[in-house]
C-alpha cells in the first residue's frame, strides 16, 4: 500500500505563492485521491507488490495515470522552497552552456508552461543522449521518465495547481513560482542523473519519497 507523502514544509509557509488552502486541496485531496486509486486499482493485480518505479514504468491505463500523477506531484512538491536557493555551479554552467544563459532559461522554461494546452506538466529533463538540459511538456499524467529522460524541475500546470490562488491567471502563477524554485534540490538532481541516469529517478521514488518500512 502506498501513502501520501508528507510535504517538505509547513502549508503557510509560500506566502503569497501558495496558500494553505490550495496545498489542503491540491496535496490533501487531489494528491491523496491518486494514492487511494492507485491502492485500489492494483489490489489483485501483478502490480500489487511491485514498488512505485516499477508500475510506473511497465504499466498502463488508469494504473499507469495514477501512479504516474503520484510521481510527478511527489517530484513538484520538492521542486519547492520557500526560502530562496542556490544552484550548483554545475547546473550553472550546463543551463549557461544549453540556453546561453539563466534569463533565456528562465524565459524558455516560462514560455513552454503558460503555452502547454489543456492539463499537464512542464519540465526541465537531463538527456542522457544528447547530455543537454531539455525543456519538455507532457500532457495530463505522462512524465519525461518513460521518454528515459530524468527529470530535475518540474511545474504543476493543471488547473487545481493554482485556480484557489490565482484564478485562470497561469502566467502570474508561474511567475510567483519560479522565485520559489529548490535550486540546492534541482542541482543535486542534475548531478544524479547524470552519473546514474533512469537509476536516480528509482532512488528517488523508492528510497527518499516511498522507502517501505
Amino acid at each position: 500500500m502506498f501513502t501520501l507523502r508528507q510535504l517538505p514544509y509547513s502549508k503557510d509557509s509560500m506566502g503569497d505563492f501558495l496558500s494553505p488552502t490550495a496545498f489542503d486541496f491540491h496535496h490533501g485531496k487531489h494528491h491523496q485521491a491518486y494514492v487511494n486509486n492507485l491502492n485500489n486499482l492494483i489490489k489483485g493485480t501483478e502490480f500489487e507488490s511491485s514498488c512505485l518505479f516499477g508500475i510506473l514504468t511497465k504499466s498502463s491505463g488508469g494504473v499507469f495515470n495514477n501512479a504516474a500523477q503520484i510521481y510527478n506531484h511527489d517530484f513538484y512538491w520538492d521542486c519547492l522552497s520557500p526560502q530562496a536557493t542556490q544552484m550548483s555551479a554545475e547546473l550553472k554552467s550546463a543551463l549557461e552552456h544549453d540556453y546561453g544563459s539563466l534569463d533565456a532559461f528562465k524565459e524558455a522554461f516560462l514560455k513552454s508552461a503558460t503555452t502547454l494546452f489543456g492539463s499537464g506538466w512542464n519540465w526541465a529533463v537531463y538527456d542522457p543522449k544528447t547530455q543537454k538540459i531539455e525543456i519538455v511538456q507532457t500532457s495530463n499524467a505522462q512524465t519525461p521518465v518513460t521518454d528515459h529522460k530524468i527529470p530535475i524541475l518540474t511545474v504543476d500546470v493543471w488547473e487545481h495547481a493554482y485556480y484557489i490562488d490565482h484564478k485562470n491567471a497561469r502566467p502570474v502563477y508561474l511567475e510567483k513560482f519560479y522565485p520559489h524554485i529548490n535550486w540546492a534540490f534541482v542541482s543535486q538532481c542534475y548531478e544524479w542523473a547524470k552519473k546514474e541516469g533512469l537509476g536516480s529517478v528509482d532512488y528517488y521514488i523508492n528510497q527518499i519519497v516511498h522507502k517501505k518500512a
